[in-house]
């Protein structure tokens, strides 16, 4: 059964370049070690709600945009294993001190296949 994992982070715009960078470096290492899909999207048309929003959920400051994001697995087993090993791989730096944006803001989570249409 198909898995996916999940994440929103707030992005300095002034960071948006070098986010991408660092994307799609980890992208190809996450494709090259299993991942069927590696997407990730930047906000368009995502207002600030009264209850909730994506600009909320990230506490998104001025001069922040919210990027909305999912890397496809087979399986859970499948992702679990290929986290694993993109965790361990050297050359993505994923030091805090590093990071064009504020990991600790970052909203993440792995999301079993509920209905495909």
């Amino acid at each position: 059964m198909p898995y996916v994992d999940g994440f929103i982070v707030a992005v300095p715009k002034k960071n948006l370049k070098a986010y991408a960078k660092l994307s799609k470096k980890a992208g190809k290492i996450w494709r090259e070690y299993g991942a069927l899909d590696y997407r990730e999207w930047v906000a368009d048309d995502v207002k600030p709600g009264k209850l909730t929003s994506f600009p909320q959920s990230v506490k998104l400051k001025s001069g922040e945009t919210v990027v909305f994001a999912w890397i496809t697995y087979k399986s859970r087993a499948q992702r679990d294993r290929i986290n694993a090993k993109v965790m361990a791989d050297p050359r993505l730096d994923m030091k805090p001190d590093t990071m064009p944006f504020d990991g600790k803001r970052m909203i993440y989570g792995g999301f079993a296949a509920l209905v495909k249409v």
